[in-house]
């Protein structure tokens, strides 16, 4: 089976507190020698942080997603942000107006382009 940097990068976000490169290579059933180059290309794109970490006196790495900072246009509705940033309220956002209207604006801007 085949794996790629973006399958490594999937399994890896997926744990937010981290994963093994230990593990890594046994959930992405390849051998450890794929793995390391799986994550070699992620860590040179900036793509994952790596801790040394020791497991059963084995040194070992945890992999973690970098937190990347959001692309303004993703947060952006034409020139209106999304509501949510700086909202304090407790709402369920099926039902949240503001964000509803947000949406309905960033819909009518991706007809007018």
């Amino acid at each position: 089976m085949t794996q790629t940097p973006e399958d490594a990068l999937k399994v890896i976000q997926s744990h937010p507190e981290g994963v093994l490169q230990s593990e890594l290579w046994k959930i992405l059933d390849v051998d450890s020698r794929k793995c390391s180059r799986l994550v070699k290309k992620l860590l040179d794109s900036g793509m994952i942080d790596r801790v040394e970490f020791r497991k059963d006196g084995i040194k070992t790495f945890v992999l973690k997603a970098s937190r990347r900072p959001v692309e303004p246009v993703l947060i952006l509705a034409g020139e209106e942000l999304i509501p949510c940033i700086g909202c304090d309220q407790e709402c369920h956002i099926e039902e949240c107006a503001k964000l509803l209207d947000w949406m309905y604006q960033l819909a009518i801007s991706d007809v007018d382009q």
